[in-house]
């Protein structure tokens, strides 16, 4: 964990990244483990089963999921194993919260491509991709202006990446997606990764980005929060 996140994030919340320090090799905090569709990405529609963990030392303004922020229970690493295998179902993802927080997680995501699964992990990309199993499928985030996080982006993950790995941006603004369309450009990350544009749910018109992105010529690829729309937006374990 580097020290910087626990400095610059309130007490509460640097409490709770040293709970997760403290845990005994082999446990993980989990906060909910799922059978659902997967809702973002290239995987998109898919069966997937989602191992939520507990804990982020982030704060993005338009967070969907701050239950989790300290909801949590100590479970194995073994039974979280047992438990994601149990749904027989060959699409796992690492979410949360920030599962790169969790030591036991990257050996957790080798243990699940062990078992024959297609792994995936969400991270917000404030912290080092380089311990991920290079098996598994990365969806990084690059924090935009509005999230309130863009200066923890670590730019030193983009040389982790792999072609296979994907970057997401979450758009609550136009100044957000103007300063997302330079990015892009400056890094080449179109050419690179596939390139995943979404909206804040509510906050930017979809046909706003639609022209957004067909103005810009950018090879990106404009996705929706496809649970939000099955389900209720705030719906939990979907």
């Amino acid at each position: 964990m580097n020290p910087r996140a626990i400095d610059t994030v309130p007490l509460a919340v640097a409490h709770r990244v040293q709970l997760l320090r403290d845990l005994p090799t082999g446990e993980l905090l989990i906060h909910e483990i799922y059978r659902s569709l997967q809702g973002e990405s290239t995987f998109a529609g898919l069966p997937c089963v989602f191992v939520r963990t507990a804990v982020c030392d982030s704060r993005c303004t338009w967070c969907d999921t701050p239950h989790a922020f300290t909801q949590g229970e100590r479970m194995s690493r073994t039974a979280v194993l047992a438990k994601a295998l149990s749904f027989d179902t060959p699409l796992v993802e690492l979410t949360g919260g920030e599962p790169l927080l969790q030591p036991d997680v990257p050996v957790l995501m080798a243990e699940l491509c062990e078992a024959g699964k297609t792994v995936l992990i969400e991270t917000s990309g404030a912290h080092d991709v380089g311990v991920i199993d290079r098996r598994v499928h990365i969806i990084m985030d690059l924090k935009c202006p509005e999230s309130g996080e863009c200066d923890r982006n670590r730019w030193a993950n983009l040389g982790l990446l792999k072609p296979t790995d994907q970057i997401k941006l979450v758009i609550a603004s136009r100044r957000d997606w103007e300063w997302a369309e330079r990015v892009v450009r400056e890094h080449r990350l179109d050419e690179r990764f596939a390139v995943l544009v979404s909206a804040v749910f509510g906050a930017v018109g979809l046909r706003d980005l639609s022209d957004w992105i067909l103005a810009s010529r950018l090879n990106v690829r404009m996705q929706l929060q496809m649970h939000k729309y099955i389900w209720d937006p705030k719906a939990r374990g979907v």
